[in-house]
């Protein structure tokens, strides 16, 4: 589905990603794991066309989506939750899941959408009237999810879902995460924090100065507690 290849990227002329690989297959789930400022979010952002790759490609259910215009990339499938969620906070919670459905062919699904989000979500069915802004964090973080699944996404790129959560709260996005995939949605998740990615993710790659510097299952990562201490303290 999603193969990143020998990708290189950054700003103002300053590499961040050197050579990075990785694949994401049709329903999988696949967790980036590494330290703040190792590249996370740099990598999402180069995918989803919000930066430009200077070398390397992206391709997506087999065309090459680097270089494209990232409504391009929306209509492609490809769907970035960014960091901190960064919902409408004057726009209700509806307005907001509708934002998500602004894509002609997302728009004709939306009220089936609207279905599927709130019987996931079921605080942001009692929310639809209320401002985003005066939502809790944990909330914002599902109001975030639900607006990418209106968006007739065939996969999901969240960055740093535990982000300034409380320990519940990341539990709860979490398994809405593993929710979402095990509906066969594929998900490719950045964090700093494997604390939570056993029981969801397929594979993890552990980066390091925006490189690859491992690949496996969770199994084995996870029992590799000197390779999380060095990594990921």
């Amino acid at each position: 589905m999603l193969k990143v290849s020998n990708l290189h990227a950054g700003y103002g002329g300053s590499e961040v990603l050197h050579s990075l690989s990785l694949q994401v297959g049709d329903g999988e789930a696949v967790v980036v794991l590494a330290p703040n400022g190792h590249g996370k979010t740099t990598l999402l952002r180069a995918i989803s066309g919000i930066i430009h790759p200077t070398a390397g490609r992206v391709e997506f259910d087999g065309q090459v989506v680097s270089g494209k215009r990232a409504s391009e990339i929306v209509a492609a499938g490809i769907i970035h939750i960014p960091q901190g969620d960064l919902p409408f906070p004057e726009m209700t919670v509806m307005e907001n899941l509708l934002m998500g459905a602004y894509r002609p062919e997302a728009w004709a699904e939306r009220k089936q959408r609207l279905e599927q989000v709130v019987e996931l979500f079921p605080v942001l069915g009692e929310r639809t009237n209320q401002l985003a802004r005066s939502l809790s964090g944990g909330e914002r973080r599902m109001l975030a999810l639900g607006r990418g699944l209106m968006a007739k996404a065939k996969i999901l790129m969240i960055d740093e879902p535990s982000l300034g959560l409380a320990p519940f709260l990341i539990e709860n996005v979490y398994q809405a995460i593993r929710e979402i995939n095990k509906n066969g949605m594929a998900v490719l998740l950045a964090d700093e924090n494997a604390d939570h990615v056993e029981g969801l993710a397929d594979r993890v790659y552990l980066l390091e100065s925006g490189t690859v510097v491992k690949e496996g299952n969770v199994a084995d990562m996870l029992r590799d507690e000197a390779l999380l201490a060095a990594y990921l303290g």
